[in-house]
């Protein structure tokens, strides 16, 4: 399919990168095909919604701006794509390890907002920066003093949104016995081999076909991602200019 979308679609992919102030956050329409089995114009289509989106990602940036975040998103450089596999996928349920400020979050509830269906259960175990800036040598994903995880995502995005916090090698497997099934899963915490690999086989029993599989800083976990995707008889695939890998699984 055509890498840059429709004239609506690149209108709307360039506001929305500048209001992020990254212009790495303009998608990547090709992975997002690949991942959701969606056609060249429905890709274009919910692109095309990223105007809407513009007040969202100016109040996170300032929030980030606030803080002394000044590089743009900190935790993850697809956001859009969050968004448009969500608006394609329509899940009853989307689940992710790792939130920081919530970057990923808000574009997950943005696209489940717009379903007018499901909802995003998020696990974190959050760290905290010692000021109320964000300090030299600091991880950016720390949290600001007298914040909690998600701090950044808007107050209207919250009503599809179930946040646990604690460890996810209590609370995943909790989680995974609640849920019938999860139609979109990203990793985005502990990034080791043996934590990755974990987190697939606890989540795996909840996975239909069709499901999308999400793991960023990929870099950092070897071959996890790939011995998953091998077992399931499936293709992994990076998001563009990324360590961002995802897959679809068979069905």
């Amino acid at each position: 399919m055509p890498r840059t979308g429709s004239p609506a679609s690149r209108r709307a992919a360039e506001a929305f990168a500048r209001a992020a102030g990254d212009r790495s956050a303009r998608p990547d329409y090709r992975w997002i095909a690949q991942l959701t089995g969606a056609s060249p114009a429905s890709v274009a289509d919910v692109v095309a919604e990223a105007e809407s989106l513009v007040p969202i990602e100016s109040a996170i940036r300032d929030a980030h701006r606030a803080t002394g975040r000044v590089g743009g998103f900190a935790q993850i450089r697809a956001p859009l794509e969050l968004y448009a596999i969500t608006r394609l996928q329509r899940p009853d349920a989307v689940v992710e390890v790792g939130v920081s400020s919530g970057v990923s979050s808000a574009h997950f509830l943005a696209a489940l907002r717009r379903n007018r269906h499901g909802t995003l259960h998020s696990i974190d175990r959050p760290t905290f920066q010692r000021g109320p800036r964000l300090g030299p040598g600091e991880s950016p994903v720390a949290i600001p003093p007298g914040r909690a995880s998600g701090w950044a995502v808007p107050s209207r995005l919250r009503a599809r949104w179930d946040l646990r916090i604690g460890p996810s090698q209590r609370l995943l497997p909790r989680l995974v016995r609640e849920l019938p099934a999860i139609g979109i899963f990203l990793h985005d915490d502990l990034h080791t081999p043996a934590h990755l690999a974990w987190e697939l086989r606890t989540v795996r029993p909840r996975l239909p076909a069709a499901a999308v599989v999400l793991a960023d800083n990929s870099r950092w976990t070897g071959r996890a991602f790939p011995r998953f995707a091998e077992r399931e008889g499936v293709r992994w695939s990076a998001r563009r200019g990324t360590d961002l890998w995802g897959l679809r699984l068979a069905g």
